[in-house]
């Protein structure tokens, strides 16, 4: 027999600029306490490795295990990163990865987008994404990511990171059957004027509440602020 159960998950996305604050300093104990702050299930970061060479991370495993109480999952890279083209992805205990589709992305910047099906509390799909700085690139990657999803089986999805569009209503076409959220302004972090950083759900979420996070430590942490989302889905179970 199959029972509903309704499940609230808390998501997070953050683009921590390779933990560089607005102050020059690399702080990324500083980074590290506010995603703990976040009380997050699952929190996707962009710019969490550095550029040049072998992309060491700029936030390392040893730090999100000592200052959170959550794990990167493997994003398929060399040991000294924790992301896929930066982006990167934290679980809270009980959550692990069952498939992972690391997906290079076209467009004029090297791009990519990290597919994970998550179990544990709640079983769904994270799409970490930081789309490119040319609207066109973003269509083009936006495009591609859907058309990864309609050839993977169905599942509770959620795209969200750094869209990089600072239209309303422009740019995101590709996402059909997705609701888009904007939780508020979250660019640039000492001024806020965009509505850069977003969470795009199918319909099997609902969006119960969302916020962008601004206190002394986001406004100089990074130069975007994170932003979160509480969803809720109704899932079958057997009983």
């Amino acid at each position: 027999m199959e029972q509903l159960q309704n499940q609230t998950v808390r998501l997070a996305t953050w683009n921590i600029r390779k933990c560089v604050g607005l102050d020059r300093r690399r702080d990324p104990h500083r980074v590290a306490r506010t995603i703990a702050e976040l009380e997050a299930d699952v929190v996707v970061l962009q710019e969490a490795d550095k550029r040049l060479g072998s992309r060491p991370a700029a936030l390392t495993r040893d730090i999100v295990e000592t200052e959170t109480d959550m794990l990167p999952a493997d994003a398929g890279g060399h040991e000294a990163s924790i992301g896929f083209h930066g982006n990167a992805v934290l679980l809270a205990p009980g959550l692990g990865v069952k498939t992972r589709h690391s997906v290079h992305l076209p467009g004029v910047e090297p791009r990519g987008a990290l597919i994970l099906d998550i179990e544990g509390k709640i079983s769904m799909r994270v799409v970490a994404v930081h789309l490119g700085l040319m609207r066109s690139s973003r269509r083009a990657q936006l495009a591609t990511i859907r058309e990864r999803l309609t050839a993977l089986p169905d599942r509770p999805t959620v795209v969200l990171g750094d869209f990089n569009e600072w239209s309303e209503r422009r740019g995101l076409e590709p996402l059909t059957g997705f609701d888009v959220h904007a939780p508020g302004r979250s660019f640039h972090a000492a001024r806020p004027i965009a509505a850069l950083d977003r969470i795009a759900i199918n319909d099997t979420f609902e969006l119960r509440d969302a916020a962008v996070v601004e206190n002394a430590r986001t406004r100089v942490a990074s130069d975007h602020l994170p932003v979160w989302a509480d969803l809720q889905t109704t899932t079958s179970i057997s009983s």
